[in-house]
């Protein structure tokens, strides 16, 4: 035994044989059929490109994007496969209309895989269902809020988008579950107009997210402005036009509203003070006025509290009036070559004042004037108004009218 235990030529040749035994283990192990179930296959659509391109049709609803898989086949091949390195795949390239499909799907293995052996001898589910859709494309609006704050004595317009409007495309039925595009973004205090690039949500009718699942859009953000404007309280005034005998001193004048708030660009509400409704001459009328007038700005303006009429009322206090015969009737401007015939003999005027000073008041010192400056050429009898005019010093004036006269014209030969 020793020396055979030492013979080179025995360990040799026992070497051989161990190796031969071990070969054909091993051999005839790895030649075993197995089966093995591999979970959670995907599931992969070929074609598509065909579809959408040639046909304006997509896939949409698969009813699952996984399989299950029982393979059966060497234990050298089915061993070294998972379901990470399969797929089954469903040739959709010749399909040609809008329908609802179930077809079966062949199965994907990995490059250089030996699949003389091996035998799909389960699949769950056995066919895939799907539904074939026209695809189009529908124009929808973008509406949105701001949901921050904004600063005292400001005010904001109503957000604005760009773009205006969406155009969404994919499979028409689920295009018709899209109603609009919907931004929501905020910010604190803010003073000054403000913008932001954003995404948005696409919603149903019944405001609730709409489905996006084969759904393009022609942008991916747009632009939410926010225009903020100054907001400012103005009083509102009336210019008086004094005369026979009543000035500021004798004059109230109440306005109703007493203001009214504007909002706009600072630049233009800061060089204004008050908003004038009217223009009023104290002639006009003998001592108690009232008239509602509109309110009038600039139109780049926003009434805020949106009152568009102020009533105005101006009183005369502490004056009088008084009816005079006026008989001291004249004409000015006469246009050279010709003449003009006062037909009026006599005019009925009121004059206002103090009491004090109406007394100091004949019909002599007043004078009827009418200028016949406009009338240039014009022949034949003439009704024209006449401005009255009481001589002296006296704080005292002809009020009401217009007062008119009759003048006859005519060329001198």
């Amino acid at each position: 035994m020793k020396r055979l235990t030492e013979n080179k030529i025995f360990w040799a040749i026992t070497a051989l044989v161990l190796s031969f035994v071990f070969w054909l283990y091993v051999t005839s192990v790895e030649s075993d059929t197995i089966r093995q179930t591999f979970r959670g296959v995907r599931v992969e659509l070929v074609g598509e490109t065909v579809l959408r391109d040639s046909r304006s049709l997509v896939v949409t609803g698969l009813s699952t994007n996984t399989v299950s898989l029982e393979i059966t086949g060497p234990r050298r091949v089915v061993a070294g496969l998972s379901a990470e390195d399969l797929s089954v795949q469903i040739d959709v390239s010749k399909l040609s209309q809008s329908a609802y499909a179930s077809m079966q799907y062949t199965v994907s293995y990995p490059a250089r895989t030996d699949t003389s052996g091996l035998t799909v001898t389960r699949k769950v589910p056995d066919t895939i269902n799907f539904t074939v859709s026209r695809l189009n494309s529908k124009t929808i609006p973008v509406r949105g809020s701001f949901d921050g704050s904004i600063a005292p004595g400001y005010t904001a317009e109503p957000v604005s988008f760009e773009p205006s409007e969406i155009t969404v495309s994919g499979p028409e039925a689920y295009l018709r579950n899209i109603s609009y595009a919907w931004v929501s973004f905020s910010a604190m205090d803010v003073s000054t107009t403000y913008s932001i690039e954003t995404g948005y949500t696409l919603m149903t009718a019944e405001d609730e997210p709409a489905g996006t699942d084969g759904i393009t859009s022609s942008a991916d953000v747009v632009k939410a402005t926010l225009k903020i404007l100054e907001m400012k309280e103005l009083p509102l005034t009336v210019n008086l036009i004094y005369g026979a005998g009543a000035n500021e001193t004798n004059t109230i004048v109440t306005v109703t509203p007493e203001t009214i708030t504007l909002a706009g660009d600072s630049a233009v509400l800061s060089g204004m003070n008050n908003v004038p409704v009217a223009t009023i001459s104290l002639s006009d009328f003998n001592s108690t006025y009232t008239y509602d007038y509109p309110i009038s700005f600039d139109n780049s303006l926003i009434n805020v509290e949106g009152i568009t009429e102020a009533e105005v009322k101006v009183e005369i206090v502490g004056l009088e009036s008084k009816n005079f015969t006026v008989r001291n009737i004249q004409c000015r401007g006469v246009t050279e070559g010709y003449e003009a015939e006062v037909l009026s003999k006599a005019l009925t005027v009121k004059i206002r004042g103090t009491p004090e000073l109406l007394e100091k008041v004949s019909s002599d010192d007043l004078v009827a004037i009418a200028d016949l400056s406009d009338y240039d050429v014009t022949t034949g009898s003439n009704i024209v108004n006449a401005r009255i005019q009481v001589d002296g010093a006296l704080d005292v004036g002809a009020i009401g009218g217009p007062y008119t006269i009759m003048v006859d014209i005519r060329k001198i030969s």
